[in-house]
């Protein structure tokens, strides 16, 4: 059987360089999920400023399974892992990586298949002070390309996560994903910022 874990390092370094660090989280009953950092600073002006991207590793290694299946299959079933931008320097964001591992837990955890336009909460500030508890899960492909494996698996996504107030969560459960993506679009809402406010949603 193919390392899948080992092609999609392989592609995460490819797409967003080498990782300047990584954990590991083991939950009971679960595998063990890593979460790579990846730091893209630029220190020309005054301090370092840029992008930090967490990615996990290690939620691919089995496909979810629906949750209404009386058997899950142990070879067939869609494959993610998840990815986080934030901007460097403005929160402590390497807090996150606790909730990040949960997160990508939860399909061994929970039966939960993670998708495109979903919630995901974790009940708690995504870092200190953070005004986020939950995430919306974007569509993959801009950042990191889909992982092709022979078949008859399928290839392993790499689904953005974009942060949520819990305003912004209230609404978009009311109007959808996609209308919460259209008010930040025309809101030129920045949604790396660590420490943004809710956009307006009157």
């Amino acid at each position: 059987m193919v390392d899948v874990l080992a092609l999609v390092e392989a592609r995460l370094r490819t797409a967003l360089g080498e990782p300047d660090a990584r954990a590991a989280v083991t939950f009971l009953g679960t595998d063990r999920i890593e979460v790579l950092r990846f730091t893209d600073l630029d220190t020309s002006g005054t301090g370092p400023t840029g992008i930090v991207r967490y990615a996990t590793l290690g939620m691919s290694a089995q496909p979810m399974a629906d949750p209404t299946a009386v058997v899950a299959d142990p070879v067939a079933g869609p494959r993610a892992e998840l990815v986080l931008s934030v901007r460097a320097g403005a929160a402590d964001t390497d807090k996150v990586l606790r909730p990040l591992a949960v997160l990508a837990a939860s399909p061994q955890v929970e039966g939960l298949v993670v998708a495109p336009g979903a919630s995901l909460d974790v009940g708690d500030p995504l870092w200190p002070g953070a005004p986020f508890t939950s995430v919306l899960v974007a569509e993959p492909g801009g950042l990191v390309e889909d992982l092709e494996l022979d078949a008859p698996l399928d290839p392993v996504r790499f689904l953005p996560l974009l942060p949520m107030t819990p305003n912004e969560a209230a609404w978009k459960r009311v109007h959808g994903a996609g209308a919460l993506q259209e008010r930040w679009l025309t809101s030129g809402t920045d949604l790396r910022d660590p420490a943004r406010t809710s956009v307006s949603l009157d």
